[in-house]
């Protein structure tokens, strides 16, 4: 059974290398953002909920985002195993989380977390040219990042589940160094 955090900063590569390990293991890739758009989509309650703060342009708040992942943890497709990108962003949902976890009897069993230096994020956030995303934006959005996420690799740390991976490699060595680690 895989149960896996995925950390680090936007850019880092998280979302492409859980969709690779998510075929390779055969378990569910849980991203908050994707589970956010199919709530709107299909118009859960939740995600009606949701579509009202991001038509307004607020953040959707975290007591949201828990009901979406508890209601996705609580999915019979979990059961064997799943992997977490993008959450939790602060420390009060990893502390959630692990609540969360315990009433589904459950827990992670590893946090994973990708490095990878600032001027490359900057490169590679650069390089996809999304339409919001100049060297400005994406400062600010990796300054957010250190400021909110950096305490949860400490809260991970200190809990001695966090395995930190380079991610300034190719793909394949990074899913390699993933591989090695969650197999041992």
């Amino acid at each position: 059974m895989k149960k896996l955090i995925f950390l680090g900063p936007p850019g880092a590569g998280k979302g492409t290398q859980a969709q690779l390990l998510s075929e390779i293991y055969s378990i569910p890739h849980i991203s908050t953002g994707d589970i956010l758009r199919a709530a709107v989509k299909d118009k859960t309650i939740l995600g009606q909920k949701a579509q009202g703060y991001m038509d307004r342009g607020e953040l959707v708040p975290d007591e949201l985002i828990l009901d979406l992942i508890k209601e996705r943890l609580s999915q019979p497709d979990t059961k064997e195993g799943w992997i977490l990108d993008g959450f939790p962003r602060n420390v009060s949902q990893a502390a959630f989380l692990d609540k969360l976890l315990a009433e589904l009897g459950s827990t992670a069993d590893l946090v994973l977390n990708l490095e990878v230096p600032t001027e490359i994020l900057i490169e590679r956030l650069l390089e996809r040219k999304r339409k919001d995303d100049n060297e400005s934006t994406i400062r600010r959005r990796l300054e957010i990042y250190h400021q909110d996420t950096v305490p949860v690799t400490n809260y991970y740390s200190e809990r001695g589940s966090l395995k930190s991976i380079n991610g300034n490699l190719s793909m394949t060595e990074v899913t390699n160094s993933l591989q090695a680690i969650i197999n041992n």
